[in-house]
């Protein structure tokens, strides 16, 4: 059984105010709590139980500015993947949440993020369309006590209830750590580019895809 419960932040008329959502998701195998300030400044508060993975949650918040505090109590006597994936669901319903509508965001980013030999993109759409395309070869199945493979599941996780289409690409890479650290500092720096308000188009909703179709009366 699953249950969420979304804290809103309250109402404010200020178009300027800080983006600020609370998300609690309690589980047979997870209980978790997130809270995120999208107008922060890069402070983050993280337990998960896994060491490298609240490093890597670290990077999204120094790199985003992102305010971040996640606790996690999971059943890790297990194995990791139920922590690690359902922290990107909730992180994901959080991020919802403090986007709301959208209005007045530049809705696209993008970042090159290189370490040593490793280099990584990551590129961003909040179109409302969840999808993830990720490309990344791991040459290692565990950092500390994350297994690589769980990185895919939070991404997976993040992406389907943030609403976002989100590609990744580890461009190059021999140091496991390394190519997972410029993944997720890559993300949390598309997230501040995608997410920053753009003064030209305050109040706007970014425009969707839609399919385009020339009139009948232009074709030759």
């Amino acid at each position: 059984m699953t249950s969420s419960a979304l804290v809103p932040s309250a109402p404010s008329a200020d178009p300027m105010a800080d983006r600020i959502a609370e998300v609690s998701r309690n589980t047979a195998e997870t209980r978790i709590s997130v809270r995120i300030n999208l107008d922060g400044t890069g402070q983050a508060k993280l337990h998960t139980g896994i060491g490298f993975f609240d490093h890597m949650l670290d990077q999204i918040a120094r790199h985003g500015l992102i305010d971040l505090d996640i606790d996690c109590e999971g059943d890790l006597h297990i194995d990791g993947h139920h922590t690690v994936e359902d922290v990107g669901i909730t992180l994901g319903q959080a991020f919802a949440r403090a986007v709301g509508d959208k209005k007045g965001i530049r809705r696209y980013g993008h970042a090159y993020v290189p370490l040593d030999e490793a280099l990584s993109r990551v590129v961003v759409d909040f179109s409302g369309r969840p999808g993830l395309h990720m490309d990344v070869k791991f040459t290692a199945g565990s950092i500390g006590q994350l297994d690589t493979q769980l990185v895919f599941e939070f991404f997976q996780g993040f992406v389907n209830h943030a609403g976002v289409t989100l590609h990744i690409d580890n461009l190059k890479g021999v140091n496991a750590h390394h190519q997972c650290e410029t993944i997720f500092k890559a993300f949390g720096r598309t997230l501040r580019a995608a997410l920053e308000r753009d003064p030209r188009s305050a109040g706007v909703i970014p425009v969707s895809y839609t399919h385009l179709t020339l009139p009948t009366s232009d074709l030759v």
